[in-house]
C-alpha cells in the first residue's frame, strides 16, 4: 500500500465516523418532544440522508472489487473526493425524492410525541 492510499483511506474513515458520531450525538442529546414539526422533519431527512449514504458506499464497494488497475495515480484523488460526492448525492436524493423513509419516520414521531 502506498502512502497516498493510506492517507485517503484514513481520511475516508474519519469522515464516516465523524458523520455517524454527529448524527448519534444529535439523536441522543435532543429532546424531540419539544421540537417543532420543521425540526422533526429535518432530523428525519438527515437520518434518511445518512442511511442513503451508507447504501451508496456499500454499492461502491461492489464496483471497486472489479477494478483492474488499482495503482493508478488518479485513484488517490478519486478516493479523496469520493466520500464528499457520495454525501452530496445522498442529501440531494433525499431532498428531491428520497425513499419515503423520512416521511414515514416523521409521521410516526408526530404520533409518538402527540404533535
Amino acid at each position: 500500500m502506498d502512502i497516498g492510499s493510506g492517507v485517503s483511506s484514513a481520511y475516508t474513515s474519519y469522515l464516516s465516523s465523524q458523520a455517524s458520531s454527529k448524527l448519534n450525538s444529535r439523536i441522543k442529546t435532543k429532546d424531540y418532544s419539544q421540537s417543532s414539526e420543521d425540526e422533526l422533519l429535518a432530523a428525519c431527512k438527515e437520518f434518511e440522508s445518512y442511511f442513503m449514504e451508507q447504501i451508496y458506499k456499500e454499492m461502491q464497494k461492489t464496483v471497486d472489487v472489479f477494478k483492474e488497475d488499482k495503482t493508478s495515480p488518479n485513484d488517490t484523488l478519486v478516493d479523496f473526493f469520493k466520500d464528499g460526492a457520495i454525501q452530496d448525492l445522498a442529501s440531494t436524493s433525499t431532498e428531491n425524492e428520497g425513499l419515503g423513509l423520512a416521511q414515514m419516520l416523521y409521521e410516526q414521531m408526530k404520533r409518538n410525541y402527540n404533535l
